[in-house]
């Protein structure tokens, strides 16, 4: 009988070890972290440390995994207090902390006699029920426990690096592990720690890294074939094709080429059957890379080096000449025919645009793709039966905005097999049995229900949803949008519930943002119970529209300027005092007009993956659609009421977290910001999201929801919290730390925080009070020539302009 997983055990407090344990705190799940013990010092330093008899040392290394997990960058931790919920110790004095663990994940270095050497040791200490797994991402897991008791809980579990922020964990049973023990490490890695699961055979590399190193190797080969440079064929491989902005060789770079020579060869001895077994070899100049020392971040150079610029201010990235090995400046590649395609907005329609292109563009993709559809369709069933399992895992894995099989879809099965035609190349079996059957594509969709094509049945089968998961795009093929414009949309949840969808490029938020808020809010009181704002693209949302604050600046058109700002904080005063219930479900970018509009609402279920923050003053700004009026409600309402409280501490928080531009790292952080309430919901599996924020928006309307009204009793510390303000500022600006206009902006964001120059004293003031206040000192901003420098460098760079 298989126990509720409680508590964890990681063996290996590596850099895989230590983020796994980090991750699993991030899940409020207490761990132990064991390593081995360290080499025993020289007699030369004992006299500078204790002995191996002392316990601080005999646990050196687990606890050095832990400090350098929480030094890392990305942070491993959501907060560094988590870290408190990992006890560490080593494999000598501590096995027996094993015998409270309903999950121990071994995670040592990737040889096979290390790794069953300590599960020999470990093997006397697991308790019955308890499941047991190895973090590999190559290894035979049925070699890895042969002979052991332990087989039936046994599995293979790769965490993709780093653990926290890839979604992949791919699960791979052995032989005679338990079909309920797949269940339940799947059930427990998708809800508790929010991952994607694919279920992966035993074959060498699993599904992702079988499929991304062949992909980043014919993409060499191609390089090396055609005389591409770098920088082109990173341009080739990022965005422009669905693939992350770090592409070929940032990516390279980021892994290291030592651990990538790794992994290839792995794949090169294991792949005896593999009819592109030779073509996983690293090409010779990456040999001689790794030869000296060019392994990439880890060595400060690789691929790409970065130096400090010729002035000592800001830095420059250099590329490597494979010609001459010699680092040179950056080139921007002149490729015909990408930059146009680069203004498609649907991945599937780039893709056969890229695919389709004359020259050069036309000629790489075309060869890249075809290899890479050509080899995906060729394993299967090898590595998975279904090709869902592939474009998943490659999905979660390596951050493909689409599949491999959901790529080809859009380019054309026919298209493509006609160019293996041309090419006298032979289709594999999936594809001959697909074209037989008289099918067009790997995929079929009908009123919201997905189908793929099934090798085994030579037909379509359903792809299962998993319950409890609501997709929007399902919702809106079966009919349930209510209305739509080109910024958002409504959508019937079901239940009563209505979804508020922003849709607009990165969500931001606009005019036509608001006019749908207003139809939602009308929809909510004449046909619905309860209403969710959110959506699955890739961010929450990005802000205000910039663009058009800009535009309506340089036309001076101060009463449209002023106009549109009441309009927004008339809209979020709407959603705050709604008559039914308003549930915000921010995740990714949630920035400055996102913000706003999630503080308004009645709840947040916010993505454990939600960077939350009022960024305005980056751009010269403060905020001004509620969002300081309501950090400072949230501040002074947490004060307690005892007459030595100190009323100016709160308020300063908030102070410098806006002056500062202070962006969470995390939804947790985003509670200890003040972002989110004690009351709102932290959701780890962002799939779940939308579901969760229904269930909560129910969950209110059930506990009988009032909204209440306006706010006329809002404190105000006066004079005296403005001249602290000002002293801090004051001081920062002697220190060089902050600029004049920087200056401007905070004193601007006091004046508002303590009520407007004109109150010297303590009192009280209304919600529209603060509003007006807020609207006042932006509009005097946007006046100022340096704050129209800070907008026009962050729509021309995406990134502050500090002047």
């Amino acid at each position: 009988m298989l126990r509720p997983i409680r508590r964890v055990a990681v063996l290996g407090a590596g850099t895989m070890g230590s983020q796994i344990a980090a991750h699993l705190a991030n899940a409020r799940i207490p761990c132990v972290l064991l390593d081995r013990l360290p080499i025993s010092p020289t007699l030369e330093e004992e006299k500078k440390e204790p002995t191996l008899a002392d316990p601080l040392v005999r646990d050196r290394l687990a606890r050095l995994g832990v400090e350098t997990a929480l030094k890392s960058h990305p942070a491993a931790f959501f907060v560094p207090a988590n870290v408190a919920l990992i006890t560490t110790g080593n494999f000598e004095d501590h096995l027996n902390l094993l015998k409270g663990c309903d999950w121990i994940i071994e995670a040592v270095t990737e040889n096979l006699d290390v790794k069953r050497e300590l599960l020999k040791k470990v093997e006397p200490f697991i308790s019955p029920g308890a499941v047991v797994s190895s973090n590999t991402s190559g290894i035979s897991i049925e070699a890895i426990a042969q002979g052991f008791s332990f087989l039936p809980s046994w599995l293979g579990t790769h965490f993709f690096n780093p653990p926290r922020y890839m979604k992949l964990l791919e699960i791979i049973p052995a032989t005679g592990t338990l079909p309920e023990v797949v269940e339940r490490i799947s059930w427990f890695g998708g809800e508790v720690l929010g991952k994607g699961i694919v279920v992966a055979k035993d074959r060498p590399n699993f599904i992702a890294n079988r499929i991304g190193v062949f992909v980043h190797l014919a993409t060499l080969e191609i390089m090396q074939e055609e005389g591409f440079s770098i920088e082109e064929v990173d341009a080739l491989t990022g965005p422009a094709m669905g693939l992350p902005k770090s592409a070929t060789f940032r990516t390279a770079d980021l892994v290291g080429l030592d651990v990538m020579a790794h992994v290839v060869q792995n794949l090169y001895e294991s792949l005896l059957g593999d009819e592109r077994r030779a073509d996983f070899r690293l090409p010779e100049f990456m040999e001689r890379m790794i030869e000296s020392g060019l392994l990439g971040q880890k060595t400060g150079q690789g691929f790409y080096k970065r130096i400090a610029g010729e002035t000592g201010d800001g830095s420059e990235i250099l590329t490597l000449d494979l010609g001459t090995f010699a680092y040179r400046p950056r080139q921007k590649p002149k490729l015909d025919g990408l930059e146009m395609a680069k203004s498609i907005g649907d991945t599937r329609q780039r893709a056969r645009a890229l695919f389709q292109a004359q020259g050069r563009v036309g000629h790489f993709y075309r060869q890249l793709l075809g290899r890479t559809f050509h080899y995906a369709a060729s394993r299967i069933p090898e590595i998975s039966d279904d090709l869902v399992s592939v474009d998943r895992a490659m999905q979660w894995g390596f951050n493909w905005e689409c599949g491999v099989f959901e790529l080809w879809d859009a380019i054309g099965v026919d298209t493509v097999a006609a160019q293996w035609r041309e090419q006298r190349i032979t289709p594999p079996p999936l594809v001959e049995e697909l074209l037989a059957a008289g099918k067009k594509s790997f995929y079929l969709e009908s009123s919201g229900q997905k189908s793929v094509f099934d090798l085994r049945r030579a037909d379509y089968v359903a792809i299962p949803e998993k319950p409890g998961l609501l997709l929007l795009s399902s919702l809106r093929s079966c009919g349930r949008e209510v209305k739509r414009n080109p910024g958002a949309s409504l959508i019937d949840l079901g239940d009563g519930v209505l979804c508020l969808e922003f849709h607009s490029k990165m969500n931001i938020l606009g005019p036509d943002t608001i006019q749908m808020i207003h139809f939602g809010l009308q929809a909510l009181e004449e046909n619905f119970e309860a209403m969710v704002i959110g959506n699955q693209g890739a961010n929450f949302s990005a802000g205000a529209n910039l663009l058009l604050l800009l535009l309506s600046i340089q036309e001076g058109e101060w009463d449209e300027v002023s106009h549109a700002v009441r309009a927004f904080q008339d809209a979020n005063m709407a959603l705050k005092y709604a008559p039914r219930p308003v549930v915000a479900a921010p995740f990714g970018l949630t920035l400055g007009g996102g913000v706003e509009t999630s503080l308004h609402c009645a709840r947040r279920v916010a993505a454990a993956e939600t960077y939350i923050g009022l960024v305005e003053a980056g751009v010269g700004l403060i905020p001004a659609g509620g969002g300081t009026k309501e950090m400072l409600i949230r501040a002074l309402d947490s004060v307690p009421a005892d007459d030595d409280a100190d009323a100016f501490l709160p308020l300063k928080a908030v102070f410098k977290n806006i002056g500062m531009v202070t962006v969470s790292t995390s939804a947790e952080e985003a509670r200890n910001l003040g972002y989110l309430t004690p009351d709102d919901v932290i959701c780890m599996n962002r799939d779940r999201q939308i579901a969760s924020a229904k269930q909560m928006a129910l969950e209110l309307v059930r506990l009988g929801y009032r909204p209440g009204e306006p706010r006329q009793d809002v404190p105000m510390l006066g004079e005296a919290a403005f001249s602290k303000m000002k002293l801090a500022l004051h001081l920062l600006r002697r220190g060089e730390y902050i600029s004049d206009h920087d200056a401007l902006i905070a004193t601007k964001l006091a004046e508002v925080l303590s009520g407007g120059r004109e109150w010297k004293s303590p009192g009280r003031v209304s919600e529209q009070y603060l509003l007006d206040l807020e609207r006042e000192a932006f509009l005097s901003l946007c006046g100022e020539k340096k704050t129209v420098e800070r907008i026009q460098y962050m729509l021309k760079n995406g990134k502050p302009l500090r002047n």
